[in-house]
Formats: structure tokens, C-alpha cells, sequence
């Protein structure tokens, strides 16, 4: 239509609040109208333009898939921009960017923020009287001197670091000069159930020379560059009846001697008359006057938990029965073999991609298995010789198709183990597309994002847990692979689990010393190696002693969107998020 910029009214166009694909090809327009706000809009089409300026396409956040072919102007430092820009853009130009954006919107920016920050510790400081005028000027010349002197990248890209360098200054300025939020977690500090992380008494190193399950190293190849071309998959039916039980252990150590006692056990070596427990009352009353204050504090928040456990007593028990017994994880397929352990099983997502399929996956030994939960049919089994799957998650992925086709979704199953390497299949069509180390060490457990489909969570027993960016896949199933956060965990991860309201910002987890918190949010002032930042604690540990330790946590899930519900060996226990 020859469309130029004065030809898009803003505050008409702002009036399209459920807009969500917007055709602008074939027309005239050098830049996009400046906050034009559409919340909804998805898809935009900007090719064959005369754009010349990005950064007015900022406003639209929530932009999801761009298209600016045959735009002259258009440089790679500007197609950096966009990846900035727009934080949930995952299609340009028809393909998918999300892996590579994301490692310049995290990786890549951290890596100028440490060098921005080093400019200023080595020839700048704050004045002793801040005022309008001189924080003007220091600002510029800051912002001059970082512009010259941080130096990253390729050449190509000068513009884009220079321009990133830029906005990076000036939030790192503003971090140093505006008042920070005091209202962090004061409130009844001694008496809350989450406290601030204290020392633990560490496991005695010696104790891994048991551990049994920890790879010996040999050489290994690199990975290839087309992992679709090297990828082993494999599947076929395996139906076999099962003739006994086996006992579980844990994929940690598996030998170990459990943690707590029985039931009995303590009754009888802790015992304490009812005369003692209201002494102990009386004196705890007393030392701490303000616990009835705490106490109902606590009770006000937890003050909407309680219909929740009213309405639970008031249901009748649930009847379960077998519906099917399967024995798909064994040496040889035999029927006879009872030391392969099954490590979990993690059930398909329902969406409209996959047509409410009700498939579960399971592994344990060197193989996964998908089944149908309605016919108990083994729909396909992967198996990789000398490996041994200890964990395995669910996520949905964007595959982009040949030419200017849409992108579609699809699910994805990534496992790992023994050998410290993920394996990401695609079941439906029966390919294991690809796989990444995930750590020298053994991997414990997986966990995908389940708001952002391509973030992966790994842990493992060098006591660490990794944040990937797994991408998406093409019709070729090439993908790439970049880590974006490293978190030190005090001991090896049992689970992980993504609180419900804010899966992109926190993480929990479950391990031998307790159960941890750990901030994820991804952006600007945020290092990509990280401690934990808080401890959750339970009133059973007030009976610990040196016989008896019971921070070993192997389950956990959240009951509401802030109440968590955690397993330790013999004890079930819930505790509010707060």
C-alpha cells in the first residue's frame, strides 16, 4: 500500500488490544511508530520495508515471531537488537533464534557487564554530595569511557556492543545511586519456617569411595555437528508380565544405611513423658515472650491452606487398582531379571499438539520406554549399551519447517544418567535427535520449565545444578545447545521443582542437606554462577541429634501455588512458600 510512518495513527492503532498478527510487507515504512502498544500482537510482518531504525519496535514485548527480509538497511548488529528487544521473540525471518538470542540477551550480555563494572571500579567512583548536575556528568563520561573501552564480539557486531555497553551502564548507575527495597524478609525472622542458609555439618568425603554409580573416564569423541546424523534410536514392543518385587534405592548411594528411624524406634530410644513436654513448653514460653506473635503471623498466612485441608478430610478414600503390570526394564528383555531398578517416570504434558494422548514415560537400566497408560502397550524403547538412566522430563519445543510454513510444536523427551550426557528424543517420530554433557559426573535428576519449554534444569554429583538453553529444532533436527546459569549446591540433587507462579525466577531443591532455594531470574545485574540463596526448614529437625539426621529430602511438589510438599525417607511433611 506505500505505507509510510504518518500513515499508522498510534492512537488508533493502540485501540487493537487483541491484534495478534499484523501484515506491514510491501510498504514504505523506515521506522515502526514509536510505544505503540499492542499487548496481543504475536506476528509481525515487516519485510521488504526501508527500515532503518530497530529500537522503535521495543514496545512490543510480547512479539513472538518477526519477518524483515529485504530490508536494505538492515545490519547484523540491528538483528542483535531485535534479539534484546524482544524477549519472547523465537522466530526471525522464519527461523528459530530462540538459543541464539538467548545467549545474547544472558551469556553474552554478562560477559559486557563484567567488563563495563571493571571499568568503572578502575577509574570511576560516586561523589561524596550526589546532586542532579554532577550525577549528569558523571554518567556521560562513564558512559563514554565504557562505549571505548569494552571490547567484545566480532566486528561485525562494534554497533550492537557499543549500543548494549551503553544501556548496561546506565542500570548499572542507577543500581548504585537508587535506594534499594528494604522490606526483604524481616518479619519474625527466628521463628518462620524459612530461614537464611546456616552451616551444615558436610558428609564425610570418604563416604563417596561407595558411591558405585560414578562413570570411570575414558575418551570420547566430540560430539558431532549434525547430531541427527550420528543420533542412535532405536524402538520396538516389549510386553513382558512381571513375577516379582524388587527394593528401591536410591540412585545417590545405593548402599546406604537409611538416614531415620522407624516409627518405633523413636518412641522408644527418645522417650518423654507428657509432665517433660509441658516443662519444655513452659520454658520455651518463657525464653521467647514474643511466640505467640510468630505463631500467628505464621497462622495468617497460612490462613488459605486451611480450607484446602478441610475439604481433603471430608472426601472419601480413594479405591486404586492395578490396571496394568508391565516389566519393560530388563537385562536381555528376561522376565527373570530382578536387579535392573526403575528411576522414574515422568507422564506427557496434555496439549492440542498432542490430541490428549495419555503417555507415560519410564527409565531404568540402559533404556526408556514410552507407553500407552490405555492399552499398557511399550510404544517405543530407547537403549544406549553400558548406560544407566537415573532421570528423564517432558517440554514442548518450536520445530520450524522448510520454507515460509509455520513453526509447530512438539514434544520432546530428554533423558540422562550414569554417563553425565542428555539425550533429547523426539518419540512421536521416533528419533533421538541429539545429545549435550550435561556434567563430567553423573546426572541426578531433570526438570524442564514448564512456561519456557527450552529451558532445561540438570543436576548431578559434583553437587551442581545447570540451566540450558536447548533451543528448538529444524525439519533437519539441528539444535543448539548454550548454558546459561550454574548454581553450587551443597550436596548432590535429589529433585527440582519450578514454583507454579514464577517458574522463571526460582528454583527448589531437594537434596542430601536439606531443601534449598535458589534465585534463576535471568537479566540485568545477575551473575551466571550462583550459591543458594535461602534454606527451608521443618520442625522435625529440632530432633535431630548425632544418630539421627533428617535433612535428606528424595521427593517434593507444590500443593498450591505457594505451599510445598516434601519427602524425606519415613516422613511427609508440607510447609508454606512464602
Amino acid at each position: 500500500m506505500g505505507l509510510k510512518l504518518e500513515d499508522l495513527p498510534v492512537k488508533l492503532l493502540s485501540r487493537l488490544r487483541s491484534l495478534k498478527r499484523w501484515d506491514l510487507s510491501g510498504n514504505r515504512l523506515k521506522e515502526f511508530p514509536k510505544s505503540l502498544d499492542l499487548p496481543a500482537l504475536r506476528y509481525l510482518d515487516l519485510s521488504d520495508n526501508q527500515m532503518e531504525d530497530v529500537t522503535t519496535l521495543e514496545s512490543l514485548r510480547g512479539l513472538e515471531e518477526l519477518k524483515m527480509d529485504d530490508n536494505f538497511y538492515i545490519t547484523v548488529s540491528d538483528n542483535y537488537k531485535l534479539f534484546v528487544l524482544l524477549p519472547n521473540l523465537r522466530i526471525y525471518n522464519s527461523k528459530d533464534v530462540t538459543t541464539s538470542a538467548n545467549h545474547l540477551r544472558y551469556v553474552y550480555s554478562d560477559n559486557l557487564r563484567t567488563r563495563m563494572i571493571a571499568v568503572w571500579e578502575r577509574s570511576f567512583s560516586l561523589p561524596d554530595l550526589l546532586s542532579a548536575e554532577k550525577m549528569s556528568s558523571l554518567e556521560k563520561n562513564f558512559v563514554r569511557a565504557a562505549r571505548q573501552q569494552v571490547k567484545f564480539g566480532p566486528s561485525s557486531v562494534a554497533d550492537f556492543t557499543r549500543w548494549r555497553v551503553e544501556i548496561l551502564a546506565k542500570e548499572y548507575l542507577r543500581s548504585l545511586t537508587e535506594p534499594k527495597d528494604g522490606n526483604d524478609h524481616t518479619e519474625n525472622k527466628e521463628k518462620t519456617d524459612v530461614s537464611t542458609p546456616s552451616k551444615r555439618k558436610q558428609t564425610d568425603p570418604t563416604t563417596d569411595a561407595t558411591i558405585s554409580l560414578t562413570p570411570r573416564k575414558k575418551l570420547r569423541a566430540d560430539l558431532p555437528k549434525s547430531p541427527a546424523q550420528s543420533s542412535p534410536h532405536k524402538s520396538s514392543l516389549r510386553l513382558k508380565p512381571q513375577t516379582g518385587t524388587q527394593t528401591r534405592m536410591s540412585p545417590l548411594k545405593p548402599n546406604r544405611v537409611p538416614l531415620t528411624p522407624t516409627k518405633g524406634q523413636r518412641r522408644t530410644e527418645t522417650p518423654r513423658s507428657s509432665t517433660e513436654v509441658q516443662k519444655a513448653k513452659e520454658k520455651e514460653r518463657k525464653e521467647n515472650p514474643s511466640r505467640k506473635d510468630a505463631k500467628a503471623a505464621q497462622l495468617h498466612r497460612n490462613a488459605h491452606v486451611q480450607p484446602v485441608i478441610k475439604a481433603c478430610s471430608k472426601t472419601q478414600p480413594v479405591s486404586l487398582k492395578p490396571l496394568h503390570v508391565l516389566q519393560c526394564h530388563s537385562k536381555q528383555d528376561s522376565s527373570e531379571d530382578f536387579s535392573t531398578q526403575l528411576w522414574a517416570c515422568a507422564f506427557q504434558p496434555l496439549s492440542e499438539s498432542n490430541g490428549g494422548s495419555r503417555l507415560v514415560a519410564t527409565c531404568g537400566g540402559d533404556s526408556v520406554c514410552v507407553i500407552d497408560c490405555e492399552t499398557g502397550m511399550v510404544m517405543k524403547k530407547y537403549k544406549v549399551p553400558g548406560e544407566e538412566f537415573f532421570s528423564l522430563a517432558w517440554s514442548t519445543v518450536l520445530m520450524s519447517r522448510r520454507g515460509s510454513a509455520p513453526s509447530q510444536a512438539c514434544s520432546i523427551l530428554a533423558a540422562g544418567g550414569k554417563r553425565g550426557v542428555v539425550k533429547l528424543i523426539h518419540p512421536r517420530d521416533n528419533v533421538a535427535y541429539g545429545e549435550f554433557r550435561g556434567s563430567r559426573k553423573p546426572l541426578s535428576v531433570l526438570r524442564f520449565n514448564h512456561r519456557r519449554g527450552n529451558f532445561l534444569f540438570t543436576g548431578s554429583y559434583d553437587n551442581k545444578i545447570a540451566m540450558w538453553d536447548v533451543g528448538g529444532v529444524d525439519s533437519h533436527y539441528n539444535f543448539k545447545v548454550v548454558q546459561l546459569l550454574t548454581l553450587e549446591v551443597g550436596a548432590t540433587p535429589l529433585h527440582i521443582c519450578l514454583p507454579p507462579a514464577a517458574p522463571d525466577t526460582h528454583l527448589l531443591t531437594a537434596c542430601e542437606d536439606g531443601l534449598h532455594c535458589y534465585n534463576t531470574q535471568l537479566g540485568a545485574n545477575s551473575t551466571t554462577k550462583r550459591s543458594k540463596e535461602m534454606e527451608i526448614t521443618f520442625p522435625i529437625y529440632k530432633e535431630e541429634d548425632k544418630q539421627h539426621n533428617y535433612h535428606t529430602i528424595d521427593g517434593l511438589s507444590f500443593l498450591t501455588d505457594d505451599v510445598v510438599g516434601k519427602l524425606d525417607p519415613f516422613i511427609i511433611t508440607q510447609s508454606t512458600v512464602v
